[in-house]
């Protein structure tokens, strides 16, 4: 999904959830507003605080892309079947001057 789509459907009446896989560092020092942190080993062990709903509209980013990669992958292993990646990542999201929560 593109951040300009990602930002617009985020003000819709049933935005997706963004799933931040990035560092606890990286997630407070700037993330997309609404945000759930879970790094991926947090997914991969079931701590993460996920949607109980399988089907949720899932958008999930990192800062470059490998990392949000892992996460739909384990995702999917999961159960969960609407999950897409954030086009660019963070790194893009910042280009584009969206805004950001700390």
């Amino acid at each position: 999904m593109r951040s300009n789509e990602l930002l617009k459907r985020m003000k819709a009446n049933n935005p997706p959830t963004v799933i931040d896989v990035r560092t606890g560092f990286e997630f407070k020092a700037g993330h997309i507003p609404g945000a759930v942190h879970a790094p991926a080993w947090k997914i991969l062990l079931m701590l993460a605080r996920l949607p109980a709903d399988k089907s949720a509209e899932l958008v999930v980013t990192c800062e470059h892309g490998p990392r949000a990669q892992m996460a739909k992958g384990l995702l999917g292993l999961y159960g969960y079947r609407n999950v897409e990646l954030l086009d660019g990542h963070m790194s893009a999201w910042r280009q584009a001057g969206h805004p950001l929560e700390k």
